[in-house]
């Protein structure tokens, strides 16, 4: 589902993509991106991170997927300078205030998913959640 919201999204015209590279959706999200660049120039990955070594307590395997996403990037935007409570939160605001659509896989419990799309809604934005049908 999340590969076909993203072809979905090429087709429709979208060419730069960014992922907050929490593990899970956003690192799956990130690794088909970067394999689509490889057919398409034209596709840009931007990996925003909340804070520096926001990747320091994951596995090694999680690790390797982490830096070679990074690597493919085009760019990598950290979003503030350190860890703080609310930096995951800043880093979604800036993902969102940077787009015209949201892919999400969004279940509809509480949490920084759903905050995230709240802030999109508010917005304005395009949200084509995976999880919910006929959205």
């Amino acid at each position: 589902m999340l590969e076909d919201a993203i072809e979905k999204a090429i087709n429709a015209g979208y060419d730069i993509f960014i992922s907050g590279m929490a593990v899970g959706v956003d690192v799956w999200a990130a690794e088909i991106v970067s394999d689509k660049k490889k057919d398409n120039k034209d596709i840009k990955l931007i990996c925003a991170l909340p804070h520096p070594n926001f990747e320091k307590n994951r596995s090694e395997c999680e690790k390797v997927r982490y830096e070679k996403i990074l690597k493919s990037a085009d760019e990598v935007k950290t979003i503030s300078e350190h860890y703080f409570r609310s930096c995951y939160q800043k880093r979604n605001c800036w993902m969102v205030d940077n787009s015209s659509l949201v892919i999400a896989a969004f279940d509809g419990k509480k949490g920084g998913t759903k905050n995230t799309i709240d802030y999109a809604r508010r917005k304005g934005r395009k949200i084509d959640n995976i999880f919910e049908i006929g959205e």
